[in-house]
């Protein structure tokens, strides 16, 4: 039997490498990648003439214009456009070269910001998103119904993975592009390099976030993938497409950054500044739908987590986004 030709978008992101490490534990998968340089996603002649001349079977969607608070309240226009033409394209390309199956990675920024807690699928639509990354989640949202419009108007089985917030190596670390884990990662490594008093957190600290390592999503996303098309249009109707990935619970900014004093050795103070942006006061996803299509638990607890990628970024801050 010939290998299955998986084509992963993104495949050098955080979120890409970790699905290209887990689809090649796989023999009988052969995976197809291209770099930027090699294929510009927000370019639909070009999207569609690489699909046409790469022969693929399936599509795990990875690619994405991602970032913190601070890049998506200033960056707006960038934010959303690009994810609308990466979605657009590659979700249209994929039909047109008779590709049935493809799955779209998203975000939990795509529920209300004030949606009854854990949010359900079936909170989506139904409130006003956190203005501070709305132009993102709408561009997220355009991928989810895209998904579900394909899969209404051709019978496709195109399904959407929306996973809580992530972290792991290969992040982007960025103090002002990137999100709160890798962000703080790289605060107190520069707090203990410079030998400062103190660490100072956006927002009060009251906040909570759910998080889940991307190896863990990694492997999720294969079950999830891999549930039979019957049972999972039947499990997600009437929204036929989207489910949550996460791992159910969630922890404050503050008790993060306590977290992360520990896993640092950081011995100085934690300073909250609230004259900053916070965002969603609580986020923590209703996982219930994906246990029970799979049996996918989360394997890397927080602090293992932290652990690990704090180790990672400190042996390959010269070669990640810093």
């Amino acid at each position: 039997m010939s290998a299955k030709r998986i084509y992963v978008a993104g495949h050098r992101g955080m979120v890409g490498r970790a699905l290209v490490s887990e689809l090649s534990k796989n023999s009988n998968i052969e995976i197809v990648t291209a770099t930027r340089d090699q294929l510009d996603l927000t370019n639909q002649l070009s999207v569609k003439q690489f699909f046409k001349s790469h022969h693929v079977d399936e599509v795990y969607l990875a690619a994405a214009k991602v970032g913190g608070i601070h890049a998506n309240n200033t960056l707006p226009a960038s934010f959303i456009y690009e994810n609308l033409m990466i979605s657009a394209n590659v979700i249209k390309a994929a039909h047109e070269s008779d590709i049935n199956k493809l799955l779209f990675l998203g975000s939990s920024c795509i529920y209300p910001k004030f949606a009854e807690q854990p949010i359900k699928e079936s909170s989506l639509l139904s409130g006003a998103l956190e203005p501070t990354n709305e132009p993102y989640a709408i561009a997220k949202i355009a991928g989810i119904k895209l998904c579900e419009s394909f899969n209404r108007q051709y019978g496709r089985d195109y399904r959407s993975v929306m996973p809580t917030n992530l972290y792991g190596p290969h992040d982007n670390f960025e103090l002002n592009g990137s999100h709160v884990i890798p962000a703080l990662i790289n605060k107190f490594a520069q707090a203990k390099q410079n030998k400062a008093s103190s660490v100072t957190i956006w927002g009060s600290g009251s906040a909570r976030r759910e998080f889940l390592h991307v190896s863990d999503l990694a492997r999720g996303v294969m079950d999830i993938a891999n549930v039979p098309t019957d049972d999972f249009s039947a499990a997600i109707q009437p929204m036929n497409s989207h489910i949550n990935i996460g791992t159910g619970s969630d922890c404050s900014i503050r008790e993060l950054a306590e977290l992360l004093c520990e896993v640092t050795e950081f011995e100085g103070k934690l300073e909250f500044d609230t004259s900053k942006p916070e965002g969603t006061p609580v986020k923590r996803l209703d996982v219930s739908l994906a246990q029970s299509l799979t049996t996918w638990k989360p394997k890397i607890s927080l602090q293992e987590g932290l652990a690990s990628t704090w180790k990672w970024f400190l042996e390959n801050k010269n070669d990640c986004r810093v």
